[in-house]
């Protein structure tokens, strides 16, 4: 794209895979007309919150989650990565989704699955993990919650 050529500029559930958000950045700066909008928006990974009965064993797989992924902490860098390239007026807000039913089985179930497939977890207890949420979904005592970060800025001028 052209420099100058875009008013706005959004990022979803993107930065976390960037080795090097620095870099989008300076393509976001450049494209946007000075005083465009940007927004970004991203969940942090090692915030995920799941009521389990095994409260260490879950912490370990959201945090072996997390650490698959490239920038798993991106989110919570979002102001100070604006700020850094020059962005005015940065806000952050966190909207957090609440999940109760068997809808979060799936992300459930891949937490377990990605600390299993790591071997950072044996294949018996990640099974067993699962199907304690299973009946957690049974019983409809399932939660899961998932903070998601929006960041807004305005363009340098």
């Amino acid at each position: 794209m052209p420099d100058a050529s875009v008013d706005g500029y959004r990022a979803d559930k993107v930065f976390h895979e960037l080795a090097q958000p620095e870099r989008a950045l300076a393509e976001a700066v450049r494209v946007l007309t000075p005083g465009g909008r940007i927004a970004l928006v991203g969940q942090d990974w090692d915030t995920l919150v799941v009521d389990s009965d095994d409260p260490a064993f879950t912490r370990t797989l959201v945090h072996v989650r997390a650490d698959l992924t490239v920038g798993p902490r991106a989110a919570r860098r979002y102001r100070s990565l604006l700020l850094d390239a020059r962005f005015r007026d940065v806000t952050v807000t966190v909207h957090t989704g609440v999940y109760t039913g068997s809808a979060a089985l799936p992300l459930l179930a891949g937490l377990a699955e990605a600390a299993c497939s790591t071997g950072a977890v044996a294949r018996a207890r990640a099974d067993g993990w699962i199907a304690d949420q299973r009946a957690r979904a049974e019983a409809d005592r399932v939660f899961l919650a998932v903070p998601m970060f929006l960041a807004a800025a305005t363009a340098p001028r």
